[in-house]
């Protein structure tokens, strides 16, 4: 009898977990990119033997996986996997963590990420995304990553949308609460005709920022980490883009503002900082004629009770921000192959820099586009080198892309770049200027576009 309502139990089972998968529909998708690159003198040091050369093979592979219940209902996933050819466990120059690796021989590595898992719905003009899921808000000068924890609530109307968007960045723990860091959003944005409108606000905030690792940038260095504790910080801007055929202009401009309140002296830091960016391009039959600039604000004076260096939303707590990303020229800006930078640059979290390019673009036929770019940068605010001298040339930068279209779905970019490096991306002699070389090539699928927000 025992055996009998087991059975019939294990049907059950069987036949509530059947019925509901056969109305369900199962949708698969991924990414794949493969680099081969080499940098020659990224640390400004032209000795013998080198000290900064890299020659690297590596792959990323995603894999997406969305369940869909029905029209109003998905739950969608993002899997990575990430190695660097040879680098597993005995290789030599392997990173630590990176032993075992599925790119080394044997390839049984366990390097398996989640990136993403959240609830996406819609009630009426409503969308909800609840988990963790991605964003990249203010054409990424602001926050520009694949992952978050939080929710994003969009009301969507007839040439408008206003999305909500909570950012839990750090959580206390247990009778913590007080650690707990957090970001509020408002991205409303408005089209109509060939215009459009995206101003927006962020407000950061938590009543015992010492246990919060991604603040620790902000202060200042000689008070040592972990020296917050109420924090209130706040970014208000404005995205502004004009598609006129063949003419197209955008804008972007963010203030900065708030304070935080030291933990260990009755006294504060007040935020001060700003960005602005402007960038066009005109359209002709073949191609395109395109150019940029764009300042950040950097921090002058770390003794007067105000930090002006322009940062984006959630720090690592290492002073560099992976939470912004705005890839521009291919050596100091990581470009295409978002990898290493050059000495001083901040490479795609946009800060203390100022940045101007000039280029053009041509598509002899429909696989086929060939760019070529130049950059000149330098830093808003001079920084001391390791020779002891103040500078802020970061230099002038020469990029050539090619990309053609293997078969549909797969492309292969080849990209060569030259910085003519200036002395606060050498930091030799500041009289002797040394050139820095990449040579680099790649085939990948097409470049990978993290999603929009607002």
């Amino acid at each position: 009898m025992k055996k009998a309502a087991l059975l019939v139990f294990a049907a059950l089972l069987v036949f509530m977990f059947t019925v509901p998968a056969l109305a369900m529909e199962h949708q698969f998708g991924g990414y794949w990119r493969t680099r081969f690159y080499t940098n020659q003198n990224f640390d400004g040091n032209d000795l013998e033997p080198p000290s900064g050369d890299e020659t690297v093979v590596d792959t990323r592979t995603r894999l997406y996986y969305t369940a869909v219940f029905h029209e109003n209902l998905k739950f969608r996933n993002e899997f990575e996997f990430d190695g660097t050819w040879g680098s597993g466990r005995g290789a030599r120059g392997a990173a630590v963590g990176d032993e075992g690796t599925w790119t080394d021989f044997g390839a049984d590595g366990a390097n398996l990420e989640i990136k993403k898992s959240y609830v996406d719905f819609d009630l009426g003009p409503i969308n909800a995304q609840i988990g963790v899921h991605g964003a990249c808000l203010a054409r990424g000068f602001l926050f520009c990553a694949p992952d978050f924890p939080g929710a994003t609530i969009s009301y969507n109307g007839d040439g408008f949308s206003v999305p909500f968007i909570w950012m839990r960045a750090h959580e206390g723990g247990a009778s913590n609460n007080a650690m707990d860091v957090d970001y509020f959003g408002l991205m409303p944005k408005f089209s109509f005709n060939n215009i459009s409108i995206n101003p927006y606000i962020f407000y950061g905030y938590s009543d015992n920022a010492t246990d919060a690792p991604m603040i620790n940038p902000y202060e200042n260095t000689a008070r040592g980490p972990n020296s917050f504790e109420d924090l209130n910080v706040f970014w208000a801007g404005l995205d502004l883009d004009l598609n006129f055929d063949p003419v197209s202009i955008w804008f972007t401009g963010i203030y900065q503002g708030g304070d935080a309140d030291y933990l260990f002296r009755n006294d504060s830091l007040d935020f001060e900082a700003w960005l602005g960016a402007l960038g066009a391009s005109v359209s002709f039959g073949m191609g395109d004629i395109h150019g940029q600039a764009f300042y950040a604000t950097g921090d002058d004076n770390p003794n007067d009770g105000k930090f002006e260096g322009f940062m984006g939303i959630g720090e690592d707590g290492f002073g560099q921000n992976f939470n912004q990303s705005y890839y521009w020229a291919e050596i100091m800006g990581m470009g295409v192959f978002d990898w290493a930078t050059t000495t001083n640059s901040p490479g795609d979290a946009i800060t203390n820099i100022m940045a101007a390019n000039l280029g053009a673009t041509v598509k002899p036929m429909d696989k086929l586009a060939i760019s070529l770019d130049v950059w000149y940068a330098k830093l808003a605010e001079e920084v001391i080198t390791l020779t002891g001298a103040v500078e802020d040339e970061l230099g002038i930068e020469v990029d050539l892309k090619i990309t053609y279209q293997l078969v549909e779905g797969l492309n292969l970019d080849v990209v060569g770049a030259y910085l003519f490096a200036g002395d606060a991306t050498t930091m030799n002699i500041p009289t002797m200027p040394i050139p820095t070389k990449s040579v680099l090539g790649c085939p990948s699928a097409s470049k990978e576009t993290p999603p929009y927000i607002a």
